[in-house]
């Protein structure tokens, strides 16, 4: 690769800084987020909703926090972090297909149009572009970044949404109903 290249993939380190920085918080915030809703479990908590529906937002997360890494680092020529992208989008790929067995397992939770498109269509398009995109690195740089850029936001913007939805699911849904009889005797 040329050393023109070489500026051009030194263009998006603040992008990455910003993106991995995002996804590391995200990261802390989900452990945090779940360490309290440990203090409310119920009847209706369920380990394998967890990891079907929890667990893949933290993949996510890291995903991009390994992604921004590799694409902050000083190399010197694209080939070797271009493997290690496609490695990533690969391993993703795999992981994509336990996160489906994981949702069509579960019983706690009917999965809708859009869990699916969240769970599963947005990041099997984030992966397979990871995956791809080494084949077209060599020739088309600059939109090779553009895509990898486009992957790694729907990667964080998937478990953001996750994230959330998990949250808001067992705030609304799945809390405890307070004991009626203990309240009238305060």
């Amino acid at each position: 690769m040329s050393s023109r290249s070489m500026v051009i993939f030194g263009q998006w380190q603040n992008f990455y800084v910003i993106v991995g920085s995002s996804a590391g918080a995200l990261i802390g915030l989900q452990f945090v987020v779940l360490s309290l809703l440990t203090s409310v479990r119920t009847a209706r908590t369920d380990a394998q909703a967890g990891a079907a529906f929890a667990t893949p937002a933290v993949v996510h997360f890291a995903t991009v926090l390994g992604l921004s890494a590799i694409l902050c680092a000083p190399w010197e020529d694209p080939a070797i972090p271009s493997v290690l992208w496609a490695l990533t989008g690969a391993a993703g790929l795999i992981c994509l297909v336990i996160i489906i067995m994981r949702i069509r397992a579960q019983t706690a939770y009917r999965p809708q149009v859009e869990d699916w498109f969240f769970h599963v269509v947005l990041p099997f398009a984030a992966y397979s572009i990871l995956t791809a995109s080494p084949a077209t690195g060599r020739f088309r740089l600059r939109e090779t970044l553009f895509g990898l850029a486009a992957s790694a936001l729907a990667l964080l913007f998937s478990g953001i949404h996750n994230s959330w939805d998990a949250v808001t699911y067992h705030v609304f849904v799945n809390a405890p109903i307070p004991n009626s009889s203990s309240e009238g005797s305060e």
